[in-house]
């Protein structure tokens, strides 16, 4: 197994680097460095760039907008957007919605929704999660019955990342209650203007307005608008979590994370000498590094693998896993180095009154809604669960 790039992947990574380094907004990457919030216009002045270059939707093929990339190429250029301290894309149409219309939509959906995902017409969301079903999802109770050319909706749906913003969501739908649960689920798309839908913020625990709860009241979607076979969206939705699981690995944003640290360790001090110096930060910040170089080498496994025409198996569930895990060792390194500084919340103090550097001023925000990693996209036992299941097998 060669985890080594080749020239031509090494001269790739160049070519993305002197892209970032000309075309992202200074004061973009400013705000991603000091965990400051992106409003919606940020976020689609970061896409409308990479559109342009060709380079927005990572996994599609070219014929349908995509630049056609290979496994690894993916992987560079999500590592480089992170150390430069990119906008990270939201996934929700490109990583998520896209690849399963690639796979399961017909080519009329293709053609009608993949291009207004490109150029920002749209902005989708995640309709999965319910107040009663979060990791066991089979237990959704929304409910979708075909009435003609529609299907009329009835149920909620809550923890809808940046719903606020968007003005679709693809959502999971019981149509059919006979058999396992999961043989009576179908994949459905939503207009969020439909007479019947309403939606509604949820406030975080440290301020912030990122999840919102989703109300479906005898809502006409047309029929048309389903994905895929109807009662066949558990397979869909096994799919899409595989692409959201890979991506949430995110060794290089935990990579960029602990350079932040190390900075921050250097201009510092506690108890009269720098927190670099510190033998039990130090331990510590050494034995995660230890364990991001790990998952690193795993991801790298698995590209090699896929380079090499084997089939994934339970690779996106170990990604995840400790993925998030170490994205949140990070996180609470990081706050217990700033000690009491670390307290305020970003809805309590300003960044000039904090004595701290102005990145670290988001330190508790990002530590709290960080805790999520390890729930969403299948939680972590889940994931656990999924590993010692396949190895169980072997």
């Amino acid at each position: 197994m060669d985890l080594d790039f080749t020239p031509e992947e090494r001269a790739f990574r160049d070519e993305v680097r002197a892209f970032l380094k000309d075309n992202l907004p200074e004061e973009l990457a400013e705000k991603v460095a000091a965990g400051k919030e992106l409003t919606k216009e940020d976020l689609l002045r970061w896409q409308a760039i990479l559109h342009a270059r060709g380079w927005l939707a990572a996994t599609w093929p070219e014929e349908y907008g995509g630049p056609g990339w290979s496994a690894v190429e993916r992987h560079i250029f999500a590592e480089e957007c992170a150390l430069h301290n990119a906008p990270r894309l939201v996934p929700f149409g490109l990583n998520m919605l896209g690849p399963v219309l690639l796979k399961f939509g017909t080519e009329e959906q293709r053609r009608e929704i993949l291009p207004r995902i490109l150029d920002g017409s749209d902005w989708w969301c995640q309709g999965y999660s319910e107040p009663g079903a979060g990791s066991d999802l089979a237990s959704l109770k929304t409910k979708a019955v075909r009435d003609g050319d529609h299907y009329v909706v009835n149920g909620q749906k809550t923890w809808t990342t940046l719903g606020q913003h968007a003005n679709k969501i693809f959502c999971l739908v019981r149509t059919s209650t006979e058999g396992k649960p999961q043989e009576g689920i179908s994949f459905l798309l939503v207009d969020l203007d439909t007479k019947g839908v309403e939606m509604r913020p949820i406030r975080l625990i440290e301020g912030g307005h990122e999840v919102n709860e989703v109300f479906f009241t005898d809502a006409r979607v047309p029929a048309a608008n389903l994905v895929g076979e109807e009662n066949q969206g558990w397979t869909i939705a096994k799919y899409l979590l595989t692409h959201e699981r890979t991506n949430i690995a995110g060794t290089g944003f935990s990579m960029k994370d602990m350079e932040r640290f190390h900075r921050l360790s250097r201009q510092m001090t506690r108890d009269g000498r720098k927190i670099a110096d510190n033998p039990v930060y130090a331990a510590r910040a050494a034995e995660i590094e230890t364990e991001l170089e790990a998952l690193r080498i795993t991801n790298l496994r698995m590209l090699a693998n896929a380079k090499g025409g084997a089939a994934g198996g339970i690779e996106s569930s170990m990604l995840k896993l400790k993925g998030t895990q170490v994205r949140q060792a990070i996180q609470d390194l990081y706050r217990s180095a700033l000690g009491p500084q670390a307290a305020p919340m970003a809805n309590e103090l300003s960044e000039n009154e904090l004595a701290v550097p102005v990145e670290a001023a988001r330190a508790a925000p990002a530590y709290f809604n960080n805790r999520k990693l390890s729930i969403f996209g299948g939680s972590n036992e889940i994931q656990r669960n999924i590993v010692a299941k396949e190895l169980f097998r072997r």
